[in-house]
C-alpha cells in the first residue's frame, strides 16, 4: 500500500491475481440455510471460512433430509462448501477461550441464532467490538426493530410475513409460498452484500460495524413490484392483470396474479407438446408490444396486426385470456424447445418451464460452474450449485462441504498458534472432540 493508502495494482496476470475476498477470515456461527448460504458466497469468493460447531452434533441439517446413511444430507452439503469445520464447546472455558482468540484474528462474524443467543454466550456486540475494533457483526434475523423481533422465523414464515405468499398464487385461491428460497437463501445474498459492503468502508474507517439483515425485509425487497402495484391499485384497477379484461373487479390489496408478467408486458405460461404426460412441457410467454406483428405471423393471425381489437396494447388488454388461448392453440404444437427456437428467431420473450432434472442435466451449466459435480469423502459424489456470480479476474474452485471437526486441530496450531501441549491440554478439557472419521464411498 502506498502512503496515500492506495493499493498498486497486481501485475500478475488476468485470473491469477487471487481471489476477490483472499486474506478476509470469516467466523461463522450459522447453521440451517440463511446464514450458510451467505457464508458460502463469501468462502467461494475467497473468504477463508471458518465453521463453528458443536462437538458431536454439529450443523443440524448435517442429518437433515439424510438420504445416504452415516453421510452428511446434500442439505447441509450444498451449504457449506469451501469451508472449514472446527468443534468447540462454548460452555467449556477452554472453548471460550479459542472463540475468544479467533474473534481477535478473524475480520467478520456471521450469525442467524435466535433472538440473543450470542449474547447469552458472552459474545455481545460490545464484548466482540473490545476484543476487535475492526470486527463486522454480521446477523440474519426473522424481522426487524418492532413488535416482532423476537419471534422465530423459518422460510415460509418469512415469505408470508414478508408479502410473496399473498400475492403468490391464483385469483380465488389460497395463498402460495414459492420453491424459490426467497426467505432464507434470499437473506443470505443480501447479508452477503452487507458484510462486503461494510468491508470496502472500514478501508476508511478503520473500524467494524453491525449489519442486519431480516428475512422480512428481504422478502418484501425481492416483493418491491407488488408494493408497486398497491400503490397503482389506489388510483385505479391493474390493466395488465388478466382479471381485469375478464371484469373481475379489484379489492384493497394487491391481488394474486397468477401468471400474471410483473413488469407491464402481459404473459403466461402456456402448454407444449406433450402435456398431458408430461407436468413441465410448458413456456412461459410475453406478448411484447415491439413483436406483436412477429407474434401474429408465428401464430397464423396476421389480420390481429391491423384489427382494431388487437392492434394496441391499451385494445389487447381486456382480451388477454382469449389471445393467449389462441396463442396456446400454436404452442400445443411444439415442444417447448421448438417453440422457443422459433420464437427466439424473432426476438419474442419466451422461457421454457425446466425442470431440476433438466437443470442438472444441462451441459452448459456445467461448463460455466454454475452447477458444480463435488466428491465427498463418505457420501461419493453430488451435485451442488457453485458460485452464481462469475468475476473474470477471481477464479473460483467449488470444495466439498467439511466432515464435522475436520479442521479443529488445524485451526488451532495454523491460525491460532497453539501448541502440541495447549492441544492437549484442550483435549482433555473437553473443550473439542475428535473429527469425524472418513470413510470410503
Amino acid at each position: 500500500m502506498t502512503g496515500n493508502g492506495i493499493v498498486p495494482p497486481s501485475q500478475a496476470p488476468w485470473g491469477q491475481a487471487g481471489k476477490a475476498l483472499d486474506g478476509v477470515r470469516v467466523l461463522d456461527f450459522t447453521h440451517v440455510q440463511s446464514g450458510p448460504t451467505c457464508t458460502q458466497l463469501l468462502a467461494y469468493m475467497g473468504a477463508d471460512v471458518i465453521k463453528v460447531e458443536r462437538p458431536g452434533v454439529g450443523d443440524v441439517t448435517r442429518g437433515q433430509l439424510r438420504d445416504v446413511p452415516g453421510a452428511d444430507s446434500l442439505y447441509f452439503t450444498m451449504l457449506n462448501g469451501n469451508k472449514r469445520s472446527i468443534t468447540i464447546d462454548s460452555k467449556n472455558r477452554k472453548g471460550m477461550e479459542i472463540l475468544e482468540r479467533l474473534v481477535k484474528i478473524c475480520d467478520v462474524l456471521v450469525e442467524n441464532f435466535a433472538p440473543g443467543a450470542l449474547d447469552r454466550m458472552g459474545l455481545t456486540w460490545e464484548h466482540v467490538h473490545e476484543l476487535n475494533p475492526r470486527m463486522i457483526m454480521a446477523s440474519v434475523k426473522g424481522f426487524g426493530p418492532g413488535p416482532y423481533e423476537d419471534c422465530k422465523v423459518y422460510e415460509n414464515v418469512a415469505q408470508c410475513a414478508g408479502g410473496s405468499a399473498s400475492t403468490t398464487g391464483f385469483l380465488g385461491g389460497p395463498p402460495l409460498v414459492t420453491g424459490a428460497q426467497i426467505g432464507d437463501s434470499g437473506t443470505g445474498l443480501h447479508l452477503a452484500l452487507g458484510i462486503v459492503s461494510a468491508l470496502y468502508q472500514r478501508n476508511r474507517t478503520g473500524r467494524g460495524q453491525r449489519v442486519l439483515a431480516a428475512m422480512q425485509d428481504g422478502v418484501l425487497n425481492l416483493c418491491r413490484v407488488k408494493l408497486r402495484d398497491q400503490q397503482r391499485l389506489t388510483r385505479g384497477p391493474l390493466t395488465e392483470f388478466s382479471q381485469y379484461g375478464q371484469g373481475i373487479p379489484f379489492g384493497e390489496a394487491t391481488p394474486r396474479a397468477g401468471n400474471d408478467s410483473g413488469g407491464g408486458q402481459p404473459g403466461w405460461i402456456l402448454k407444449c407438446k406433450g402435456w398431458e404426460t408430461d407436468p413441465n412441457a410448458y413456456i412461459y410467454f410475453i406478448t411484447q408490444a415491439p413483436v406483436w406483428n412477429e407474434i401474429c405471423d408465428v401464430i397464423g393471425e396476421p389480420e390481429w396486426k391491423t384489427h382494431p381489437d388487437y392492434a394496441t396494447p391499451p385494445a389487447r388488454l381486456p382480451r388477454l385470456k382469449q389471445i393467449f388461448d389462441r396463442i396456446e392453440q400454436w404452442t400445443m404444437t411444439k415442444t417447448k424447445f421448438e417453440a422457443m427456437d422459433i420464437l427466439n428467431k424473432y426476438d419474442i420473450p419466451c422461457g421454457p418451464i425446466l425442470s431440476m432434472k433438466e437443470l442438472a442435466e444441462e451441459r452448459s451449466l456445467r461448463d460455466t460452474g454454475t452447477v458444480v459435480e463435488v466428491d465427498h469423502p463418505k457420501r461419493g459424489k453430488y451435485l451442488t450449485v457453485g458460485n452464481p456470480i462469475k468475476l473474470s479476474d477471481s477464479p473460483c474452485e467449488v470444495e466439498r462441504s467439511p466432515l464435522l471437526g475436520e479442521h479443529t486441530e488445524e485451526i488451532l496450531t495454523q491460525v491460532l498458534g497453539y501448541s502440541e501441549k495447549e492441544i492437549a491440554e484442550i483435549r482433555t478439557s473437553g473443550a473439542i472432540t475428535a473429527p469425524e472419521k472418513r470413510t470410503a464411498a
